[in-house]
């Protein structure tokens, strides 16, 4: 499941990238800051593109909340759902029956743009981390859902069943984030869209070949390290995985 990423561009690059805006230029400085390791368990702030104001980046609060919640619940309400994924993750088969889900899937889609993201590889009951990036270090969209709590944006990001790239690192799970090109970007974002259109996207896969990967240290997993230092997204060998 998808609960590492790493936001290193500049909002200026994400700005051209998405022909968006920051929502408040006030913020750019704080999101300009690189994030070469986001812990979705900590629920950092991100930006999103949200359905209703798709020409913005916005801030938002990893980790979905029920839009029944008051700003006041949205820490209680995480701590909760930790045993359930901690609302990082949104199964896109579930995305039209989920109590959550189903009541934003039409009118409240997100992207995420990430820099790159992190999946974990099974070898002999062991879990070694690798890091995936665009092979021309553009920005990854990822599909996500959102809620909004009071002025508060609440996300997840929504995973689908594992391409065989992703299958043979991810192969414990067999899971992927859903990754959007350019046109799909624009029409998940779209309010014209029907329900078999929404499938038709939850079911996209990615262009594998313009996807990178490679293993990186396990002190991405260490609570006893900083791992949001720039050499957490360096390749990092492994003798047993040769």
């Amino acid at each position: 499941m998808c609960f590492h990423t790493s936001t290193t561009d500049k909002v200026k690059k994400l700005e051209k990238h998405f022909k968006v805006n920051i929502v408040d230029p006030s913020m750019e400085k704080y999101f300009d800051k690189p994030t070469y390791h986001h812990n979705g368990f900590s629920h950092p702030n991100m930006l999103v593109i949200p359905q209703e104001r798709s020409d913005v980046l916005a801030p938002g609060i990893w980790g979905i909340v029920p839009n029944y919640k008051t700003k006041d619940e949205i820490k209680d309400y995480h701590k909760e759902a930790v045993r359930y994924g901690g609302g990082l993750n949104a199964r896109s088969e579930k995305a039209f029956n989920h109590f959550i889900y189903k009541e934003a899937i039409m009118d409240k889609r997100c992207i995420i743009p990430v820099s790159g993201f992190f999946e974990p590889h099974d070898h002999n009951g062991k879990k070694y981390p690798f890091y995936f990036k665009d092979k021309n270090d553009e920005p990854i969209a990822l599909a996500g859902l959102y809620t909004v709590i009071d002025t508060y944006i609440t996300f997840t990001i929504l995973t689908k069943e594992a391409s065989p790239l992703f299958a043979k690192i991810h192969n414990k799970k067999n899971r992927q984030p859903l990754i959007l090109d350019q046109e799909l970007t624009h029409n998940w974002l779209s309010v014209d869209l029907e329900e078999t259109d929404v499938e038709d996207i939850l079911n996209f896969s990615f262009p594998e070949d313009e996807l990178e990967t490679y293993s990186v240290s396990k002190d991405l997993y260490s609570p006893k390290v900083d791992s949001n230092v720039k050499t957490i997204i360096d390749k990092y060998e492994y003798e047993e995985l040769s």
